[in-house]
Formats: structure tokens, C-alpha cells, sequence
């Protein structure tokens, strides 16, 4: 098990958004976390990052417990997140968005090999390293999102809602990209609302309601629960 969460409860002030959430994601696979809006998914995802940390429970990655560790010390464990809404950075160009993921690494090579594999995925990248990332469409914006996580090889991604605000043919691309990344070796958490788009490409899944799971069994098992079908598929 790459990442194993375990009675995990988080708040703010004096209410838990998170309770008691036990959750594992198998290395080399794409797991999924489905809800609705304030569900606890954001709120799972910083705490994961050491943005927002536990009250109680353990998050266990490769046999360490980062559940206090400080962001950057978890970032260097090879975690990366794909925040929702892009945050790109607008006034910085594409080539200096991409370099800003590989922020921890000082080898010149290597950071062109990942820049190189980012291209791979987005030739358009390629094509515009000089213009202003603030200048790009919605869907071009969301490469320069995804493309910055890569840069920082992640072997671990957590991707917080990619179609948030997207066209339907823009939110189709982000989980092809999604695709990619995994072929690439990479393990996958994706949190997201979309679920017929999220169940088919993950492997396995939790569904969260009310900071709580309420649901969990694999990409099949649950597009075929009662509940899921009810409060998704309508």
C-alpha cells in the first residue's frame, strides 16, 4: 500500500469536517475519492499535504507516518498536488510555471528530461514556453497545471477536482492526461465530483459524505451500489 489512511478525523475551530476516514491506495494504481461540494475532500487532500493537520488517525505513505510532517517535507517524499481551479501562475510564462515543479531539483539535466516528458503528454507546451500563462485558454491553463505537477516526478499525484469549471470537451482531455500520467508509473489519488468520468478510469474507490466513508469497493462494484446509483447516476 503506497498511502494508508487510518481513523482520520480533521477540523477547524471546534467541528471535525473529517471523521474517523480509513483509506488505502494501492502503488501504481488510480484511486478515487467521489462527493459532493463539502463532502471533506479538499480538506482531506490538505491534510495529506501537512496544509491543514489531523486531530486524530494516521496517514501512513511507504511505511512512514507524515500525518505532522510539514508540507515541504512531505512534497519530498514524492507527493504532488494538482490544486483545483489550475492556479496557474499568470504573469510567469509557460517554461517558468514548468520549472517552478521542479522548484527542489538543481540538476539541469534532469529537469529536462521531465520537461521533455511533459511535452510528450503536451506538445501545445512545447509551442507557447514564452507566452504568458495567464494569456492561454481555460484548457491550455489546466496543461500548465498538470504539466508543473509532473515536473516534480512525483510517484504519488493527488489531483483535487480536474473538470471543476471545465467545457465537457476540456474535462474529457484533463482525465486523458490523467491517463497518461498513470502509464507513466505514477500512482494516482483523484478527488473529483464527476463520477461516471472518474469510475472509468480508476481502478478502486471511496465515496464521502459528510466527512465520512459511506461507500468503498472497486470502479465496478461501485457504479453497481444502490446508493451511488441514487445520489449520482440519478
Amino acid at each position: 500500500m503506497m498511502l494508508a489512511i487510518d481513523n482520520l478525523s480533521v477540523g477547524y475551530d471546534r467541528a471535525d469536517v473529517l471523521h474517523d476516514v480509513s483509506l488505502g491506495v494501492q502503488a501504481g494504481a488510480i484511486t478515487c475519492i467521489l462527493g459532493a461540494n463539502g463532502a471533506g475532500k479538499t480538506t482531506l487532500i490538505r491534510a495529506i499535504l501537512g496544509l491543514t493537520p489531523p486531530r486524530r488517525g494516521r496517514i501512513v505513505h511507504e511505511g512512514t507516518d507524515i500525518a505532522r510532517l510539514a508540507t515541504h517535507a512531505v512534497i519530498a517524499r514524492g507527493i504532488a498536488c494538482i490544486p483545483e481551479g489550475r492556479r496557474i501562475f499568470p504573469k510567469l510564462t509557460v517554461a517558468e510555471n514548468l520549472r517552478l515543479g521542479a522548484y527542489g531539483e538543481r540538476d539541469a539535466d534532469r529537469i529536462g528530461e521531465r520537461m521533455a516528458r511533459v511535452f510528450e503528454i503536451f506538445p501545445r507546451l512545447k509551442e507557447r514556453l514564452a507566452q504568458l500563462a495567464g494569456t492561454m485558454s481555460g484548457g491550455e491553463q489546466a496543461m500548465v497545471s498538470i504539466g508543473r505537477g509532473l515536473m516534480s516526478a512525483p510517484k504519488l499525484l493527488l489531483v483535487d477536482e480536474p473538470s471543476l469549471g471545465l467545457a465537457p470537451i476540456l474535462v474529457k482531455e484533463n482525465f486523458a492526461v490523467i491517463r497518461a500520467a498513470h502509464e507513466m508509473g505514477i500512482t494516482v489519488l483523484l478527488v473529483e465530483q464527476n463520477v461516471r468520468q472518474t469510475l472509468a478510469i480508476a481502478s478502486r474507490g471511496y465515496v464521502l459524505s459528510q466527512g465520512r466513508v459511506v461507500a468503498a469497493g472497486t470502479a465496478a462494484e461501485l457504479e453497481r451500489n444502490p446508493e451511488v446509483q441514487q445520489a449520482y447516476f440519478g
